[in-house]
C-alpha cells in the first residue's frame, strides 16, 4: 500500500466513524477529530474536503444541505449502510495494521 493511499484510508476512517455518531457538516467533523483525539490529530481542510466528496460519490455518505442552529447553511453529511459496512472493514483493517506495528516496536 502506498503511503497516500494509508494516509487516504485513515483519513476515511475517522470521518465515518465520526459520522457514525451523528451527521455533521466538514468543520464539525474536523473539530470532532481533533478535539477525540486531544489535539493529536488534525484533519486539514484541503484533505478533508476532497475526501468528503470522494465519500460521498462513492455513497458510503450522503449529503444534505440544512440551516445550522447558528443560522447558517451547511452541507450535513451522514452514514449511507454501504458507509457502515465500509467503516467495520475499515476498522478491521486499521486493527490489523495496529497489531503489526505494536508487534514490530516490540521487537529489540
Amino acid at each position: 500500500m502506498k503511503r497516500g493511499d494509508q494516509l487516504q484510508g485513515t483519513l476515511e476512517l475517522l470521518i465515518l466513524k465520526t459520522l457514525e455518531r451523528e451527521p455533521n457538516h466538514g468543520f464539525g467533523i474536523t473539530l470532532h477529530v481533533q478535539t477525540v483525539s486531544d489535539g493529536l490529530l488534525r484533519v486539514e481542510e484541503g484533505s478533508l474536503y476532497p475526501a468528503l466528496h470522494r465519500l460521498d460519490r462513492d455513497k458510503l455518505i450522503e449529503g444534505e444541505w440544512r440551516q445550522t442552529p447558528n443560522g447558517r447553511r451547511a452541507r450535513i453529511y451522514a452514514l449511507t449502510a454501504a458507509g457502515k459496512k465500509r467503516l467495520r472493514e475499515a476498522e478491521a483493517n486499521w486493527t490489523t495494521v495496529a497489531k503489526g506495528v505494536q508487534r514490530v516496536l516490540r521487537v529489540v
